[in-house]
C-alpha cells in the first residue's frame, strides 16, 4: 500500500501520479487532501469551481463535491477509464483522506508534484470553504 502526502503537491499532478499507481494494481491511500493546490489567480480558480458546481441539476446531476477529499478523488477518477471493470476496481482502491488520520504510516512524498515557488494558487481547503464546505 501507498501512502502519499498532498501537503504543497498541485493536485493535476499528483492525481496522475496516484491514478498511474492505481491502475497498475497498488492501494493507495492519500493524506491531507485539503493541503493540495491548484495553481491559478483566487478569483479566476473560485469561479471555475462555483461554476462547476452550478452546472448541476439537484436531482439528475452530474454531482460536483465540495469537500476538498471528494474533490481530489474526482480528479483522479477523470484520469482512469472508470466507466470499465478495470477502471472501477482500479477506484475502489483510492483512499483519500483530510488531515493526518491516526496509524496511517509515514507517507511518501511526490517530488514531481511538489509546487514551484513563486506561483500563484489556491488550496482544495479555501475552495472548499467557498463552496460552503465545513471540516
Amino acid at each position: 500500500m501507498k501512502i502519499f502526502d498532498a501537503n504543497g503537491c498541485v493536485m493535476g499532478r499528483l492525481a496522475s501520479y496516484v491514478a498511474k499507481a492505481l491502475l497498475e494494481g497498488e492501494q493507495v491511500h492519500v493524506v491531507n487532501a485539503e493541503k493540495a493546490i491548484v495553481s491559478g489567480a483566487k478569483h479566476s480558480v473560485f469561479r471555475e469551481y462555483i461554476e462547476k458546481r452550478q452546472l448541476n441539476h439537484e436531482r439528475k446531476g452530474p454531482f460536483y463535491p465540495r469537500m476538498p477529499h471528494l474533490m481530489f478523488k474526482r480528479s483522479v477518477r477523470g484520469m482512469i477509464p472508470y466507466q470499465t471493470p478495470r477502471g472501477r476496481a482500479a477506484f475502489k482502491r483510492l483512499r483519500v483522506d483530510i488531515g493526518m488520520p491516526a496509524g496511517a504510516g509515514t507517507p511518501e512524498i511526490v517530488e514531481q508534484a511538489q509546487m514551484v515557488s513563486g506561483t500563484i494558487h489556491v488550496t482544495l481547503g479555501d475552495i472548499s470553504r467557498e463552496l460552503g464546505a465545513k471540516f
